[in-house]
């Protein structure tokens, strides 16, 4: 392992660079006694020396410097401090920087070629040694301060974090399908209570009316079942949705019915019971169009694809829609049946074909034999979906629909071979939607925009045209003129020249 020259220790009052004097006890390093020696000061100090300190302006400074780090980022500050302190760089060495954090050596890397930085376990000792007798090395401070910062901090990146994305907040529908889930229990343990007890007057009404809801209704409605006569026929048909035959029979059973009497103390107790249940029902109803609502803005394409429900338990199940954007599709089909997959691998059986998806009504209405098939198919389509909802900045619904269009496809390419259409030719289009339903205003200024664009270049371009042709035409005409110039001069030479041979003919004659 190289030596450490320097070490950066960050904190949340500042940044401190320190310079290694003394290099530390590398092989015996986890022995106890050398454990021990680190937390001795007057040991510890001879290894480090404190070289510059930088305490951050104030809190938010702090709180952008600790997001940055949380980043991998070099901020201007930590740079600054670098570059003032770090010595010049040579040829023979360079400076070998120990840093807590893999991610920010390689933006310290790019703005300082000549630094190496160093993460291993030497620097985290000494980071360590540094964060144990802090107060001391660094005289500069009070007692207290850096618990205060580190508190102030602590609370200013724990509200900033909670604040971040309030629109993609998944928080909520986790809430909510975890109180559906609860709700839903209790409201069939309580109905089957109130059917219990209230079946002791009146028995046979179980048999005419199956749902938990109308039942409560009717407890709440007919009370004593005596009293129960033909003039309340009208209001007992609007309890149970119009239905004239079934209030005829309900009516009819009270008249010959063979349960006992019960006090009236019973009587408002059943009473009371029933309005809970029936409370618990209609706050459940309200509850789902709640969860259908921020499904709805969070994970529209999710929601679109699988439904509200479940889409809601992959994303509980998950944590976060994050977290459910960032696992495989394989992890996705089988999220829900971690135990029976653990025990499959233990026992070397088969493993689950699908977990929280299977409550999807695609996995239902598949064949046996393709059910596995359909559900790794729709957990694929699903990772798609949870991945457009995470990082797409406006919601829609238009990639869901196009991919629930295509897992029916699917189904009806199992069981009847019609060939399904092209991913690539399904998304394209989904994208056409899109963009066409972004903005219809922007589209047409973006389109003007680019026909004023057309004509510019136009009008540029035969103007450069026009140019090229005068130039070349001046061009031209200045290499026609030497040369008829030429032209002339031979002509004249040649006519002298004739002249010269008849005066020489002559006068040899």
């Amino acid at each position: 392992m190289s030596t450490v020259d320097y070490v950066l220790f960050e904190q949340s009052i500042g940044f401190s660079l320190f310079q290694v004097v003394a290099q530390p006890e590398t092989i015996g390093n986890r022995l106890k006694e050398v454990q021990e020696a680190s937390q001795d000061l007057a040991k510890f100090g001879k290894l480090v020396k404190l070289v510059s300190f930088a305490p951050f302006q104030g809190a938010a400074q702090a709180l952008e410097n600790a997001n940055d780090i949380s980043e991998g980022i070099a901020s201007d500050f930590l740079k600054a401090l670098l570059e003032a302190n770090l010595p010049k760089p040579s040829k023979k060495k360079k400076v070998i920087l120990g840093i807590s954090d893999k991610n920010l050596a390689g933006s310290i890397k790019a703005v300082f070629p000549y630094v190496d930085c160093e993460t291993g376990e030497i620097v985290q000792d000494l980071l360590r040694g540094i964060r144990y007798h802090g107060p001391k090395l660094l005289k500069q401070l009070q007692e207290g301060d850096s618990e205060r910062a580190q508190l102030g901090l602590g609370h200013a990146y724990s509200r900033a974090k909670v604040k971040f994305s309030v629109q993609k907040n998944d928080n909520q529908i986790i809430q909510s399908i975890a109180l559906i889930d609860t709700l839903d229990k209790d409201i069939n343990t309580f109905a089957m209570r109130v059917r219990e007890w209230y079946g002791w007057h009146f028995p046979e009404l179980v048999k005419i009316v199956n749902d938990n809801y109308k039942y409560a209704k009717l407890v709440l409605f007919i009370g004593e079942k005596n009293e129960l006569s033909e003039e309340k026929l009208h209001d007992l048909a609007a309890i149970v949705e119009d239905d004239a035959d079934a209030a005829k029979h309900i009516i009819e059973a009270a008249k010959v019915s063979m349960g006992q009497e019960i006090s009236e103390q019973d009587h408002e107790n059943i009473h009371n019971f029933a309005q809970r249940v029936v409370n618990l029902t209609e706050y459940r109803k309200k509850l789902y169009g709640y969860l259908v609502d921020k499904m709805n803005v969070v994970a529209p394409n999710l929601a679109a694809l699988i439904g509200e429900v479940v889409a809601a338990r992959l994303i509980s199940h998950a944590g976060s829609l994050t977290n459910l954007s960032k696992y495989p599709a394989s992890t996705v089909q089988i999220l829900g049946a971690e135990k029976a997959l653990f025990r499959a691998l233990k026992t070397k059986g088969n493993t689950p074909k699908y977990g929280l998806i299977y409550h999807s009504s695609f996995i239902g209405r598949a064949g046996a034999k393709n059910k596995g098939r359909i559900s790794r198919f729709l957990a694929n389509k699903c990772s798609i979906a949870s991945r457009i909802d995470c990082f797409t900045d406006v919601p829609t619904t238009k990639f869901g629909e196009a991919l629930r269009g295509q897992v029916e496809e699917r189904l009806a390419f199992y069981s009847s071979g019609a060939a399904p259409s092209k991913n690539a030719d399904v998304m394209s289009k989904a994208m056409d939607a899109v963009l066409g339903d972004i903005n219809v205003e922007a589209g047409e200024t973006e389109a003007e925009e680019e026909k004023t664009e057309k004509k510019d270049k136009k009008d540029k371009k035969e103007k450069k045209e026009k140019k090229e042709k005068k130039e070349k035409k001046e061009k031209k005409s200045e290499e026609e003129k030497p040369s008829k110039k030429r032209r002339r001069d031979d002509d004249e030479e040649d006519g002298e020249k004739k002249k010269k041979k008849k005066k020489d003919k002559k006068a040899k004659e």
